[in-house]
C-alpha cells in the first residue's frame, strides 16, 4: 500500500510517499520533499527520491493547490518520479493541527469532518486553513482516493480535567469549549515510544518529558504512556516562547494593547503569532542559527532571546517533573532539539537537581542523529535526543484506518 502524506503549513507543504508493508522495519520512504515560500514571487521545491539525487526548483507556486499539483507531477515524472501512475496511491494522510472537541483520534475524511476542521480555524488560524486547503486540493486531483486526518490534538485527550481547564467560569467551557487542547501530539507520542523502545524500557512504567523544540515549540508530560499535561493550550500560542509566537503572557497585556496602542483584534493576533518570540525580542531572526551567530558577534538582544527561550524550557521541565512527582526520561526533538547542541547542553546542565548527569562530550556538535542517549551510565534521569517522524505516524494511522 502506497500512502502519500501531506503536512501543509501556512506557506509550505512537506510531503512523503510511503510503501507500507505492515511491519515497522519494512515500511520505506519512496520519496520526500518540501515546497516552500508559497505565494511569493519565487518559491522553492526540494524533491528527494530515495536512492537518487535531490533536485531543487525555483519557480512560482501561487497557492497550495498549485503546490500539490507540482508534487504529484514530480511523483510520476519520467526523470524524478517514484510512481508509474497516480492510481498507485492508495490513500492520503494529512496532518491537521486542531481537532477541537470533535476528534480524539485520526479519522477518515468526509464532508462532516471537513466542516469540523473548518470550525476549528479560529482556534488554529495559522495552521487549519492550510491543512484544509491540502484536503480540498487532493479531492480535486484524486477524488476517488480516501483521505485521513491525523490531529495534533488527539494524543492530549488523556489530560485530566483539572489540568486542561482554565480558571474561567465553568460555563465558558460548557458553552464555548474553552480548554487546553495541546498540539504536536503525533511528535510527542512518537518520540516517547521511540525512546522507550531504543532504551529497552516499558513506556507504561516511566515518566517522560518530551521537548519538541522548533519554530513552534511545546513540552509534554507523559506518565505511563499517556499525556497528562502540555504547554500549548486553547491555541498553539500558549506555552514556550517560539520563533515568532510570544508564548505565555499576562492576558491583561492584550486588554492594555487594545486600549493604549489602539490595536484591533487582527493586529493583536498578528503581533502575538507572527511578530513576537525570538524574532520580536532579537530583532534579528526567528532562526536559532542566526541568533547564535549574532550573539557571538555581541548582539545583546540575540543573546537575550536565547536566554529567554532556554529559561522557559527549563521552567516547564521543572514544573512537569514536580507535577508527575519525578521524571525518568527527558527527550529533545524537533528542529532545535535535534540539531542545536548548545540549547540541549545549557538546559541539561541546569537539571542536576533532578539527577541528570549530562555527557557534554557526546552531545558536542551532535546534529541530525536518529537517536542518542546524552547522559552518563550512572545518571538517575536519562536525557536523549530522538528524531521525530510525524509523517510515519500519519502513514501508519492512515493504513490502519484504510485496512479496517
Amino acid at each position: 500500500m502506497k500512502i502519500l502524506v501531506l503536512n501543509c503549513g501556512s506557506s509550505s507543504i512537506k510531503y512523503q510517499v510511503f510503501d507500507m508493508v505492515g511491519e515497522e522495519n519494512e515500511n520505506r520512504v519512496l520519496a520526500k520533499g518540501i515546497v516552500e515560500r508559497i505565494g511569493l514571487s519565487v518559491s522553492k521545491i526540494v524533491h528527494k527520491p530515495t536512492g537518487a539525487e535531490t533536485v531543487e526548483f525555483n519557480e512560482p507556486v501561487a497557492n497550495h493547490v498549485n503546490g500539490i499539483n507540482k508534487i504529484l507531477d514530480l511523483l510520476v515524472s519520467e526523470t524524478y518520479g517514484v510512481l508509474s501512475h497516480l492510481n498507485e496511491i492508495s490513500a492520503v494522510g494529512h496532518r491537521v493541527a486542531h481537532g477541537g472537541v470533535y476528534f480524539t483520534s485520526s479519522t477518515l475524511i468526509d464532508e462532516s469532518v471537513e466542516e469540523k476542521i473548518e470550525k476549528c480555524i479560529e482556534l488554529a488560524p495559522l495552521h487549519n486553513p492550510a491543512n484544509l486547503n491540502g484536503i480540498k486540493a487532493m479531492k480535486t486531483f484524486l477524488p476517488a482516493v480516501p483521505q485521513v486526518a491525523c490531529f495534533d490534538t488527539s494524543f492530549h485527550q488523556t489530560i485530566p480535567e483539572y489540568s486542561y481547564l482554565y480558571a474561567l467560569p465553568y460555563d465558558y467551557y460548557t458553552k464555548y469549549k474553552i480548554r487546553r487542547y495541546g498540539f504536536h501530539g503525533t511528535s510527542h507520542k512518537f518520540v516517547a515510544q521511540k525512546s522507550c523502545k531504543k532504551l529497552g524500557i516499558d513506556i507504561e512504567t516511566v515518566k517522560i518529558i518530551t521537548c519538541h523544540l522548533g519554530n513552534g515549540s511545546s513540552i509534554t508530560a507523559i506518565d505511563k504512556g499517556k499525556s497528562v499535561d502540555t504547554t500549548m493550550g486553547f491555541t498553539p500560542l500558549e506555552g514556550l516562547m517560539m520563533g515568532t509566537r510570544s508564548g505565555d503572557i499576562d492576558a491583561g497585556i492584550v486588554l492594555y494593547l487594545l486600549e493604549k496602542a489602539k490595536l484591533n483584534g487582527k493586529q493583536v493576533n498578528d503581533l502575538l503569532n507572527k511578530e513576537s518570540g525570538l524574532q520580536g525580542i532579537s530583532g534579528v531572526s526567528s532562526d536559532m542559527r542566526d541568533l547564535w551567530k549574532a550573539a557571538d558577534e555581541g548582539n545583546k538582544y540575540a543573546k537575550l532571546a536565547l536566554d529567554m527561550f532556554m529559561y522557559r524550557v527549563l521552567k516547564y521541565v521543572g514544573a512537569y517533573a514536580a507535577a508527575m512527582n519525578g521524571v525518568d526520561i527527558i527527550v529533545f526533538t524537533g528542529g532545535i532539539g535535534e540539531n542545536d547542541f548548545n540549547v540541549r547542553e545549557k538546559i541539561s546542565q541546569n537539571l542536576e537537581y533532578l539527577g541528570v548527569d549530562f555527557n557534554s562530550e557526546i552531545n558536542y556538535m551532535l546534529r541530525g542523529v536518529d537517536f542518542k542517549e546524552l547522559t552518563k551510565p550512572n545518571s538517575k534521569v536519562k536525557v536523549v535526543v530522538a528524531a521525530t517522524d510525524e509523517e510515519l505516524v500519519i502513514a501508519t494511522d492512515t493504513m490502519k484506518l484504510i485496512n479496517n
